[in-house]
């Protein structure tokens, strides 16, 4: 499904040093990242049926699919709080030994996995038929590998501070950059989908291996918008500087709170001028989904990071977000189904008595307990699968 291409996943706890028991001392204190985690995943396999039922022409809620361009859903929180949650776990997981040759080794192996995995599962309707499907480089897991390779490099070599300046830098250059000429005289209009140098660099980098073909193509994985994106990470590893400092949970909380207010604050405000576009990864989109992000972890910091909250294996958040590739690969392969006439027909039934937009959920939420229900089981066995 082509929908898919938009979903995103990252490993529990990815570090720079090679994976953490999600159940060691720092995962249980940190029960708050696995649960949002979990939320998230629940998130991605909810847009992703959702676009899937949409294709079968069945109208659903808007919010649970993405911006055409300009604008924000509840959809287009998914992958940035990835991201976000990525630069949290280097942080909080970075051990003494993070700038060795050793970890810079298992670094850009577990990255050079993650981009293998996302271009085996973003290709496995184009390796069934060539003729019919077509090849697009950037994906979701791709860009996680990069961004992750490079933030969990970056990490141990850089301060807080550095790392907070390389991210406002970061964010202010892409600006720049998307305000630049389109070589040749094409229009520059940043609220129109393709019209901005950083869909010209994807046209000319990608060829037709991008998302969007056509003369004002681009890709939302695209190259130069990893960028923004390093920087969106980078600034999850502020928020996982502060958590490492074992501050009272209280006072972590309200910080996290207070910083992912503020994010939103000032995103919501540059978007005024640079707006909020998700497949153009905005610097306002930036600022605005990473401090979403902030503030969920936050409250989640509060009401679960405390002793007497311990974590039970199988529940339905914390298993998804234990075991959040296993949940993005079984996605990603049984998305047939929602093609198949037997999970639709909820639909059939409950539209007549509720609407067909409410009855739309019941196909979606039908297929995330069909994804949730065996990742459950393999998180009470203790089977988690690493990229």
């Amino acid at each position: 499904m082509a929908a898919a291409t938009e979903s995103v996943v990252t490993p529990p706890g990815p570090t720079a040093t090679g994976p953490r028991d999600p159940h060691d001392r720092a995962g249980r204190r940190l029960r708050s990242l696995d649960l949002l985690r979990g939320v998230t995943v629940a998130g991605m396999i909810t847009v992703n049926a959702t676009a899937g039922v949409q294709s079968l022409d069945k109208p659903v809620f808007a919010t649970l699919l993405h911006a055409d361009w300009v604008g924000f859903t509840l959809a287009d929180t998914v992958f940035p709080a990835f991201l976000t949650m990525v630069g949290v776990s280097i942080a909080i997981a970075s051990r003494g030994d993070a700038a060795s040759a050793a970890a810079t080794r298992r670094v850009l192996a577990r990255a050079g996995r993650m981009i293998l995995l996302g271009l085996l599962l973003g290709h496995m309707f184009f390796l069934a038929d060539f003729h019919k499907h077509g090849v697009r480089l950037p994906g979701v897991l791709q860009r996680i590998g990069i961004v992750f390779a490079i933030c969990a490099l970056l990490y141990p070599r850089m301060t807080t501070r550095a790392r907070a300046i390389a991210a406002g830098a970061l964010l202010l250059g892409y600006w720049g950059l998307c305000l630049l000429p389109v070589p040749g005289g094409g229009a520059t209009d940043l609220w129109v989908p393709g019209d901005n140098f950083v869909s010209w660099v994807d046209r000319l980098v990608l060829g037709e291996w991008r998302y969007v073909k056509g003369p004002s193509g681009y890709d939302p994985e695209g190259v130069l918008g990893t960028l923004p994106a390093l920087a969106q990470a980078l600034l999850g590893t502020l928020a996982g500087d502060w958590l490492r400092r074992g501050l009272p949970v209280d006072r972590s909380a309200k910080a996290l709170l207070v910083a992912g207010l503020g994010a939103i604050v000032v995103g919501l405000a540059w978007g005024m001028v640079f707006p909020i576009a998700k497949n153009l990864w905005t610097s306002s989109f930036v600022l605005v989904s990473t401090g979403i992000t902030m503030v969920l972890l936050g409250l989640f910091h509060n009401w679960f990071d405390r002793g007497d909250r311990p974590a039970r294996k199988g529940d339905f958040f914390g298993s998804f977000g234990r075991n959040a590739i296993a949940a993005y690969v079984l996605h990603e392969v049984a998305s047939i189904i929602l093609t198949g006439d037997a999970i639709q027909l909820p639909f059939k039934w409950l539209a007549p008595l509720v609407g067909t937009q409410v009855a739309a959920l019941a196909p979606v939420a039908l297929f995330v307990a069909i994804v949730w229900y065996p990742i459950a089981y393999m998180d009470r066995r203790g089977w988690y699968l690493r990229a």
